[in-house]
């Protein structure tokens, strides 16, 4: 039984609902690789690539937070547990220390994968200009540190 009517159809509800839940994983993710590579982190730029990354887990926090309330006003129930997060798909870190210089290739590349998700992401919602609206937000700040982390790797 439904305890929270949806303003969407059925139909709308489901794709809009499948864009959200992937969107709220992506970001769970995010969050935990990023304090783990955070807690492992060695090499030159430690500190500045350390506060990054604290930049980083927040973004993810804020957002994945927005993500599943919005899934929950539709009536879409959000599932952040570690069996669903496992599976997201997300290139991991070893469980080791990280060389700074990887660190920054490696952010690089799982910021990479995120936004592509969610472009298709964008293109899925159309359907609903509310849910669009806020993944384009999330999609802009995970693509501000997409840029940060390739300014980062930029050779001289």
């Amino acid at each position: 039984m439904a305890m929270i009517e949806s303003p969407l159809s059925e139909d709308v509800q489901k794709v809009t609902g499948e864009a959200l839940q992937g969107a709220v994983v992506d970001l769970i993710d995010l969050s935990l690789i990023g304090k783990q590579v955070h807690w492992t982190l060695v090499g030159r730029n430690f500190r500045s690539i350390h506060l990054q990354l604290d930049d980083v887990v927040a973004t993810a926090r804020e957002y994945q937070d927005t993500a599943a309330e919005r899934a929950a006003a539709i009536g879409v129930l959000p599932d952040g547990r570690a069996g669903t997060v496992q599976a997201s798909g997300i290139p991991q870190p070893a469980v080791e220390w990280v060389h700074a210089d990887d660190a920054i290739r490696y952010f690089v590349e799982v910021f990479g994968v995120i936004v592509a998700r969610m472009r298709d992401r964008i293109e899925a919602t159309e359907v609903d200009e509310v849910t669009q609206d806020l993944i384009i937000e999330i999609t802009g700040a995970l693509e501000k540190h997409h840029w940060m982390w390739q300014a980062e790797a930029a050779q001289n």
